[in-house]
């Protein structure tokens, strides 16, 4: 599958700020009060626009920024498929970033109407949403997979610290992994937001592997699984998703929903099975 690239119409893309900083800071204890340096993860507004019009404003780490509008786009329910987003331009300014998008004008013509029953209201996330039917959004069901095994989900577990390059420099980014049936990680994103991060998974897959993105094997995720990571996930047709910590009742729910498996408190040697096509869960422990 072929992606918006440089090399495609309306397509201007920018150097983006470097996603990790240096300052000077004072180290305390021990014998003396020192001078040092240290690395810190970039936090910057990005602006996602669709077809010249501004659709919401994200806190991100500044990298990796055309899988995050793919990813995105596809986990909102803005697209259906990739092949509806035709160019992405990103264009960094003193105040943040824009990431302009040019979209379908079908998948334009909901975005329109749906910003105009928004109108007045500002914010991401819930914030803005027009009404209680929208939060939870009806998910078709996933396309069954095995649930992941406990030895594939422990080895996942034990490399996904060393594959989060910006975690290990800075400790301030979350991690999205994709692994196989067997556990080894095939791609890893991160960011400063635990969605952020998913969704930058999500591009990234489709953007290399369109319809075969999640065919086999798991999502890990360094976070907590609440029900916006399940629908994100759902969304793009994840099967399998792995956290390191608890889910949530309501993400439960909408696992359950979906036909997905969920996995809680991913820990060396313990992992929780909150769904399994059943309504029971399980606890595995070495």
């Amino acid at each position: 599958m072929q992606m918006p690239s440089s090399n495609k119409e309306a397509d201007v893309v920018d150097h983006a700020p470097p996603p990790v900083s240096e300052v000077r800071v004072n180290v305390c204890g021990g014998v003396e009060d020192t001078g040092s340096r240290d690395l810190v993860a970039e936090e910057v507004p990005v602006a996602m626009i669709y077809n010249g019009v501004s659709h919401a404003v994200m806190m991100a780490s500044p990298c990796n920024l055309e899988d995050f509008a793919l990813g995105f786009s596809l986990s909102e329910g803005i697209l259906q498929r990739p092949d509806q987003l035709f160019s992405i331009g990103i264009s960094p300014g003193e105040n943040g970033i824009e990431v302009d998008m040019h979209i379908a004008g079908d998948c334009y013509a909901r975005l329109r109407e749906q910003r105009r029953n928004m109108a007045g209201r500002t914010g991401c996330g819930l914030c803005g949403t027009e009404s209680l039917a929208y939060v939870v959004r009806t998910l078709e069901p996933v396309t069954a997979q095995p649930l992941p095994g406990d030895e594939a989900i422990q080895a996942a577990l034990k490399n996904l610290k060393s594959s989060q390059p910006l975690q290990l420099r800075t400790g301030a980014t979350h991690g999205a992994a994709w692994c196989d049936a067997y556990g080894q990680i095939i791609l890893v994103r991160e960011d400063v937001g635990r969605h952020n991060a998913l969704d930058k998974l999500i591009g990234a897959r489709v953007r290399e592997q369109g319809k075969q993105a999640f065919k086999e094997g798991f999502a890990l995720i360094s976070s907590r699984a609440s029900f916006e990571m399940v629908q994100k996930a759902a969304s793009a047709g994840i099967a399998s998703l792995v956290a390191v910590s608890a889910p949530t009742a309501l993400a439960i729910r909408e696992a359950r929903k979906s036909g997905m498996n969920l996995i809680g408190f991913a820990r060396p040697g313990r992992h929780v099975i909150y769904t399994r096509g059943d309504s029971h869960a399980q606890e595995y422990t070495q």
